[in-house]
């Protein structure tokens, strides 16, 4: 286009953006609303926070688009945001617009409070988490024949509005979850139930589940190679996204961790590792494929005419260790760039010393010391906890 600015990219590697399917940063106050067993009615998208560093952290990874979720500590959570790292902009302007509503749902130990030292709410079971889906989706289906019946006179309920949005194909479930038999459970409850589930997240156990997510059209967005970190995921293997692939069903590997994240193209690179994955479909389990689940295909995850200038210049393959983003565009727009960061370090380098100088001297004129205020940054994955928890809980759960 005429006036456009022209990069000399000899030698390097493009891509599209890299897409995080399963995130919670940008998020103000935590993602945890696990105080009841269904909070469908809370949104991720009344508490995004612009100013989270760890959206320009992503982006030096080449990261452009994350789904932030709300947390598992609950069978039914709250209702999740679509974002672009348009670092900078305010709220609102991060929101994908035009994007799909999606809800996080959760299977096993989280989910039942199995490492919450508190039984306060039901339920306590895998039986009554089975159950908890059956009641909401009864409720939601008595709630939206009595809508259309009865009309204005029935009071509104923004957490069956939710239910009954998924009833109808219009909000769409990404559920927690790791072993099989409650991967077959939710997958019985929606086939008898009427609704449809749109991804597994986590999966660890999808290679024994391939071929029932593929035949119900279901993706599986899994790690690459977390196993053992806890009792339920004791049968997972760095093989899961490999097998799931070849059987058909659209996989990705998500981070559920800011700081991975910032490698989510490692994490790619490791499929051809283990398994031998094509480089090129090992790249799309972090662009094309986490598009598709998110049903933004058409707008990202590829370079393609028409679709967003999301795009990442590399200085070596994107699957190497030693490739590094040395820009990323959204929109056609470069929220980093390598060289530049380089420069903001030097002057905050500079800035620290100055800094450090001017307090050493205070010091040495008889001046009042005191230690760093303020509260350390906190990092969120799903199983972190918030209001309902007391400070020594949140520390024995971090990880």
């Amino acid at each position: 286009a005429g006036g456009a600015k022209v990069i000399d990219a000899t030698g390097k590697h493009i891509t599209a953006g890299i897409i995080d399917e399963h995130s919670h940063i940008a998020g103000a106050g935590g993602i945890n609303e696990g105080a009841q067993s269904v909070s469908a009615e809370v949104r991720i998208a009344d508490i995004i926070n612009s100013e989270d560093v760890n959206i320009y952290r992503q982006l030096a990874g080449g990261v452009t688009t994350s789904h932030i979720l709300h947390g598992s500590a609950n069978p039914v959570g709250g209702q999740s945001q679509l974002i672009k790292l348009r670092w900078g902009k305010s709220p609102e302007e991060l929101k994908f617009v035009g994007a799909d509503g999606f809800i996080k749902f959760a299977l096993g130990e989280n989910v039942k409070q199995s490492n919450f030292g508190t039984g306060a709410r039901f339920p306590v079971t895998r039986m009554g988490v089975e159950q908890t889906f059956v009641d909401e989706f009864t409720r939601a289906k008595e709630y939206e024949k009595a809508m259309k019946v009865k009309g204005n006179s029935v009071r509104r309920d923004l957490e069956l509005d939710a239910i009954v949005e998924i009833l109808n194909n219009k909000r769409f479930i990404t559920c927690h979850s790791y072993v099989q038999s409650e991967i077959n459970m939710l997958i019985h409850v929606a086939d008898s139930l009427g609704f449809k589930i749109n991804t597994f997240t986590h999966i660890l156990e999808g290679y024994k589940v391939a071929d029932k997510m593929k035949a119900h059209g279901i993706a599986g967005s899994t790690f690459s190679d977390w196993w053992a970190y806890k009792n339920e995921v004791a049968e997972a293997i760095p093989y899961n996204g490999k097998i799931m692939h070849n059987v058909g069903v659209t996989t990705a590997f998500n981070s559920d961790d800011a700081e991975m994240a910032r490698h989510l193209n490692q994490e790619a690179g490791k499929s051809v590792l283990y398994g031998n994955v094509p480089e090129e479909d090992a790249l799309k389990f972090v662009t094309l494929n986490p598009a598709r689940m998110l049903h933004i295909d058409d707008k990202v995850g590829s370079l393609k005419p028409g679709k967003d200038a999301d795009v990442v210049i590399w200085t070596a393959n994107p699957l190497s260790i030693y490739a590094k983003a040395e820009k990323t565009f959204v929109d056609g727009i470069a929220y980093w760039d390598i060289e530049k960061d380089a420069q903001v370090i030097k002057a905050q380098q500079a800035e620290k010393a100055r800094l450090i100088q001017k307090m050493l001297e205070s010091k040495s004129k008889g001046g009042r010391m005191q230690r760093p205020m303020g509260d350390a940054p906190r990092l969120y994955n799903c199983e972190t906890l918030e209001n309902y928890s007391a400070e020594l809980t949140e520390k024995e759960h971090a990880h």
